[in-house]
């Protein structure tokens, strides 16, 4: 969604649950559902615990449980739901939910997300793990993003993220059209 701004810092939020789920996955569960390193070369750096998933067709098409759904859902909806009560109109819907991993030495090439749910939907990022070496660029500004805030990207400017450190970044994602969302 076009935000008017490349990124929003909403406020600081405790992730521990969440992260504590997310970094106790088997190294297993980041190959499950490879569909976004496969369809998108952007992400090939990248691996996900997929939760939840729309079709591109969306809204005409489906919402579908992924396997991360069964293992991280119990601790991600509270989150969620806190962020949605907290900085947006609730009774909306959430199109995808998921951890995404940029492995070390890894890169996300600049791009825009272009499908119609992405110009509707609030893109969330929470940070779950990150460094001083990881970059996020946007409108080709730079911008670090620190565990334990919530943040909302302007996904419709171009963006990118570089991991030059020595360890995974982890970013836990979620895309949210509100009910008065118009298409």
């Amino acid at each position: 969604m076009d935000i008017g701004v490349e990124q929003k810092c909403l406020g600081q939020i405790d992730i521990s649950a969440l992260r504590d789920a997310i970094l106790a996955q088997p190294p297993v569960a980041w190959q499950e559902q490879l569909s976004r390193q496969q369809t998108y070369e952007v992400h090939r750096d990248t691996e996900s615990i997929v939760l939840l998933f729309c079709e591109e067709s969306w809204p005409d098409g489906e919402i579908y449980r992924e396997p991360g759904w069964d293992r991280l859902a119990d601790v991600a909806l509270p989150l969620i739901n806190k962020v949605i009560e907290t900085w947006y109109e609730p009774g909306g819907t959430i199109l995808r939910i998921m951890a995404a991993k940029l492995k070390v030495n890894g890169r996300i090439r600049p791009h825009r997300d272009t499908l119609r749910s992405f110009r509707m939907g609030h893109r969330v990022h929470i940070p779950i793990t990150s460094s001083e070496y990881v970059r996020f660029t946007i409108a080709g500004k730079p911008f670090a993003f620190e565990p334990g805030n919530v943040y909302e990207l302007n996904n419709q400017l171009v963006h990118s993220v570089v991991n030059m450190g020595d360890e995974d970044r982890i970013t836990f994602i979620f895309d949210y059209v509100p009910a008065s969302a118009t298409w």
